[in-house]
C-alpha cells in the first residue's frame, strides 16, 4: 500500500493506492486548515479501509510549486511518516500533478498557477511515447506564456480567471481549457506518477526533501525600536 498526500493549495486531497492503483481517495477544500485537518482525515481513511500504518510500503508527496504554509505542512507530514514508519518518500511536482490527466491527449500540457505580482507559475508536458516534462517549473507572465504557444495547448491547473480570460482573448483556438471541475487536483494521479518512479527504484532522502518554492516569501523584519 502506498500513501499520497497533497496539500499544495487551498484543494488537499490524500490517497490511498495499491501499485499506484487507487483504493480510496478524499479531495477537500481546505483553505488554510491543513495543520489541523491533514493528519485526522488520513486516520480516518486508514481506519475506514481498514489498513494499519505498518502496511504502508512508500508516501508519494505533492512538493510544488504551491501555498507556502500549506506545502510545509503536507510534505513535513510525509517525512514524518516515512522516517516513523522507515519506508521511502518520493516528491512530486504539483504541476505535474495537474498536467498527468490529459496526458491521453498527446497535446502540449500547460499546468498554470497564480504566483502573485502579477505572474504565474508554469511548466510543460507532453505524452509522446512516454510522459516526459519538457520544460521545468518557472515563473512567467500569461503575456509571455502566449507569445510562446504556437499549437494547440491544454492549460489546467488552478487558473486564476483573469489568465483564463487572456489566455482566450489572445490564442483563440490554441487554447484548451478543461471547466474547473475537470481541472481539479486529485490526489490519485499523484499516486500513480509516485508509483511509476517508485518501481524504477526512485525515492527522496527525507532529510533533504525541501518544498517547491519558485518564488521565496516574503520575511517580514524585525522593527528595530
Amino acid at each position: 500500500m502506498e500513501l499520497a498526500i497533497d496539500t499544495s493549495t487551498d484543494f488537499a486531497g490524500i490517497a490511498l493506492s495499491h501499485e499506484g492503483a487507487t483504493i480510496a481517495e478524499l479531495t477537500w477544500h481546505s483553505a488554510q486548515r491543513h495543520t489541523v485537518e491533514l493528519v485526522p482525515n488520513i486516520e480516518r481513511m486508514l481506519s475506514q479501509m481498514n489498513v494499519d500504518r505498518k502496511s504502508l510500503c512508500a508516501i508519494f508527496v505533492a512538493k510544488g510549486p504551491g501555498s507556502f504554509n500549506g506545502l510545509r505542512v503536507g510534505i513535513s507530514t510525509a517525512k514524518g511518516l516515512a522516517f516513523a514508519l522507515k519506508i521511502p518518500l518520493l516528491g512530486i511536482s504539483t504541476l505535474e500533478i495537474e498536467a498527468y490527466p490529459f496526458a491521453f491527449t498527446k497535446l502540449l500540457l500547460c499546468p498554470v498557477h497564480n504566483a502573485g505580482r502579477g505572474e504565474i507559475a508554469t511548466a510543460f508536458y507532453r505524452q509522446d511515447g512516454e510522459w516526459r516534462c519538457l520544460e521545468e517549473e518557472h515563473i512567467t507572465t500569461a503575456d509571455m506564456l502566449c507569445q510562446r504557444i504556437e499549437d494547440e495547448t491544454i492549460f489546467c491547473g488552478e487558473i486564476p480567471e483573469p489568465v483564463i480570460q487572456e489566455l482566450r482573448q489572445k490564442l483563440g483556438n490554441k487554447a484548451v481549457i478543461p471547466d474547473a471541475a475537470a481541472r481539479l487536483r486529485h490526489a490519485s494521479n499523484l499516486a500513480i506518477l509516485g508509483w511509476q518512479r517508485f518501481k524504477k527504484g526512485e525515492q527522496d532522502n527525507p532529510a533533504n526533501l525541501q518544498p517547491l518554492y519558485l518564488r521565496q516569501p516574503p520575511i517580514t523584519q524585525r522593527k528595530v525600536p
